[in-house]
């Protein structure tokens, strides 16, 4: 039997790393994947809910992808819900979606196959759930079928979380933080190595904790430099890493390994000492500061990415006038701004003085004008200047391309537009020099080496 299966993956670029591993076991064990949901005989949405937009979003999809059961409109026998919508509300699942054949957990991956066969074969009402701090499965990353353009690829390099943010369920959802082997990681970079992958995109949710529950010390810096040995790899980047946890020696690899790039993610959440401490981190704005210093000490022409809360309970007009002037004098290289989402069972939820969404917004944009302008600024400092920039695609216009440099991650940092005379490709590297610059973007034109003296 030619059996086929449709994904769906919601939420961030962790969740995507699962479903990629759920394909490969599901190809591996007789599925074929298509493009067309109406083609499928099993649909699997691998949702998000870390938040009540993430919520709403993960539900549209189910009943969207429900339709699909109708045999005027699709093919499909069954429709599995995997991830954190699931785990969240496994008790009540079946009665709010009676839509959905089978829910499974965010530590169950390895069984989405059996479930898909289950289905098939008429069973009801299926729950794969296992216990939430279940160990990673090592071998489970070889078996990936990349939804990425196929030079780059998130690693996933650990589960779960640690840090108990009075605002988050993640750690309900996902347990605690378990590392993979370091021995696994190097092993499955050099395998997408092997199949074009240019760049890793280091993700978890907490990366700079990276090896403290199996070698009893942080060791994202080891990590970092055995990546870097590894052939075919050219650039490597590190998302979330939390500056209460980045250590001196992650700084200093980051610094001397040539293919890490010159950029971190580091949430932040605010700026104000009081909103952190009600937040349940465990940095400071002294801290903060100093985690900043110390990477741009060491890196100079570092990308710091952040992400903030504003309208968090009991955000009083002076902390939020505190976040905005750390705001302008931190001169954060990118900026994401979150307004505070009330989730049900976290301490956050409970606390008093919440705040009006209307004057959360309000609070967002505030921010996101202040950051509007300290980007457009800092773009400008890059008019001039010769950078190498990874080509992701062409635009319909003649001759212009776009790309990214070291300081962008994919998919949520700006681009750089290039003007080439040539054919460029995705996955491509050239050298550009920039003559232009907006709000977040770049634009420049394809140097070649004998332009530059060489």
């Amino acid at each position: 039997m030619n059996k086929r299966i449709a994904f769906t993956s919601l939420g961030c670029d962790k969740n995507r790393v699962d479903s990629e591993v759920m394909l490969g076991i599901l190809q591996k064990n007789g599925y074929t994947a298509v493009a067309d949901e109406a083609e499928a005989d099993i649909i699997v949405v691998n949702t998000c809910c870390f938040i009540k937009d993430a919520l709403e979003e993960s539900i549209e999809t189910i009943l969207e992808m429900s339709q699909y059961k109708d045999p005027e409109v699709g093919n499909c026998k069954g429709l599995i819900v995997a991830g954190c919508l699931g785990q969240r509300f496994e008790a009540e699942f079946f009665d709010e979606l009676p839509e959905v054949d089978a829910i499974v957990g965010t530590t169950a991956y390895e069984a989405i196959a059996e479930v898909a066969d289950e289905i098939l074969a008429g069973k009801q009402q299926v729950k794969h759930l296992e216990s939430i701090d279940l160990a990673m499965q090592d071998e489970n990353g070889k078996l990936r079928v990349l939804s990425t353009a196929p030079y780059f690829a998130y690693l996933k390099i650990s589960e779960g979380c640690d840090n108990f943010c009075t605002y988050c369920v993640i750690p309900k959802l996902r347990g605690r933080h378990r590392s993979r082997t370091m021995e696994s990681l190097v092993e499955e970079a050099t395998v997408l190595a092997q199949q074009g992958v240019k760049e890793l995109v280091i993700v978890a949710q907490d990366t700079s904790i990276y090896g403290r529950d199996l070698y009893g010390q942080p060791m994202l810096h080891e990590l970092l430099k055995q990546l870097n040995a590894v052939d075919g790899i050219e650039w490597i980047r590190v998302l979330y890493a939390y500056p209460e946890t980045l250590t001196d020696e992650t700084i200093e690899a980051m610094a001397s390994c040539e293919k890490v790039c010159h950029y971190i993610d580091m949430p932040i959440q605010h700026g104000n000492d009081a909103v952190l401490k009600r937040m349940g981190r465990k940095s400071s704005q002294a801290l903060i500061r100093e985690k900043v210093a110390k990477l741009r000490a060491a890196m100079p022409d570092i990308a710091i990415r952040t992400t903030l809360i504003v309208g968090f309970p009991g955000e009083s007009e002076e902390e939020f006038e505190d976040l905005m002037n750390f705001v302008q004098e931190m001169k954060f290289d990118r900026l994401g701004v979150f307004s505070y989402s009330q989730e049900e069972g976290t301490v956050a939820a409970r606390m008093d003085n919440q705040i009006e969404d209307e004057l959360k917004e309000e609070r967002r944009d505030i921010i996101m004008d202040i950051q509007k302008n300290i980007a457009a600024s800092l773009c400008e400092e890059e008019v001039g200047k010769v950078m190498e920039v990874l080509i992701e695609g062409k635009l319909p216009e003649e001759r212009i391309f776009c790309g990214r440099t070291r300081r962008d991650a994919p998919d949520i940092d700006g681009l750089v537009f290039v003007s080439s005379e040539e054919e460029l490709y995705s996955g491509d590297f050239v050298t550009v020099k920039i003559r232009e610059a907006g709000d977040y973007d770049l634009m420049g034109d394809v140097v070649y080496g004998y332009e530059l003296g060489e």
